[in-house]
Formats: C-alpha cells, sequence, structure tokens
C-alpha cells in the first residue's frame, strides 16, 4: 500500500476517516529516518489494513510540534483517533510489525475507560 504524505490541509481528516494510522515523523536530512523509511515502506506493503502516513517534520513544524515530536524518526499510531503508541528512533520490521499486530488487538473500550479516569 502507498505510503500517505501527510500536512496540516490532511492530517485530521485521515486520522479521522481511518481506523489504525501508522505515522513516520522525519525530515530529510535525518540519516535514521533514511535508513528506517526502506523498513516502513516494506512493511506498508504487507498490510492492507492499515494506513500508513509520513510527517515531514521541516515542513510540517505545527504538526510536529502538536505531538511534541522531539526525536526522529518517532512513530506514533492512531487507532479510532486516539494516539496509543509513540516511540522515537528506528525500528526493525518485525518490531514494528508487532507494534501494529498489538495495536490492532487492543481494546479500545478498556483505552477510553482509562481516558477517563
Amino acid at each position: 500500500m502507498a505510503v500517505l504524505e501527510l500536512s496540516q490541509s490532511n492530517f485530521d481528516e485521515t486520522i479521522q476517516n481511518n481506523n489504525i494510522v501508522v505515522l513516520d515523523f522525519w525530515a530529510p536530512w535525518c540519516g535514521p529516518c533514511k535508513q528506517f523509511a526502506s523498513t516502513y515502506d516494506e512493511v506498508s506493503d504487507k498490510i492492507d489494513d492499515v494506513i500508513f502516513a509520513k510527517v515531514n517534520t521541516e515542513d510540517e513544524q505545527e504538526l510536529a510540534s502538536n505531538f511534541q515530536i522531539r526525536s526522529i524518526p518517532t512513530l506514533m499510531i492512531f487507532r479510532e483517533q486516539v494516539a496509543i503508541f509513540s516511540q522515537p528512533g528506528a525500528m526493525s520490521s518485525t518490531d514494528l510489525q508487532a507494534v501494529i499486530d498489538k495495536a490492532k488487538a487492543l481494546d479500545m473500550n478498556k483505552v477510553r475507560e482509562e481516558i477517563k479516569k
């Protein structure tokens, strides 16, 4: 599946209209981001029921600031419009797939209950 490029103009719509969105916050000058990009693309090709997207932190500084991105690459996962995962640093394809599998299995009713507390 193609990886979407998100910006301020399409971010909210993408999060609202999709069950699970995996985000890669990156920058063109970032060496580890470039290395992680091939892993991210590889995993996105294998998983059809999840939206994969990227946010260029150079072009979308406001989005990066809104999510307190301090290190790149940073991976975030949204499920049902809730940020359920955020971790700086690159990861292997096996680890990325495992995190996505956990996101799919997460009981969102319990998550919403925890948020209310």
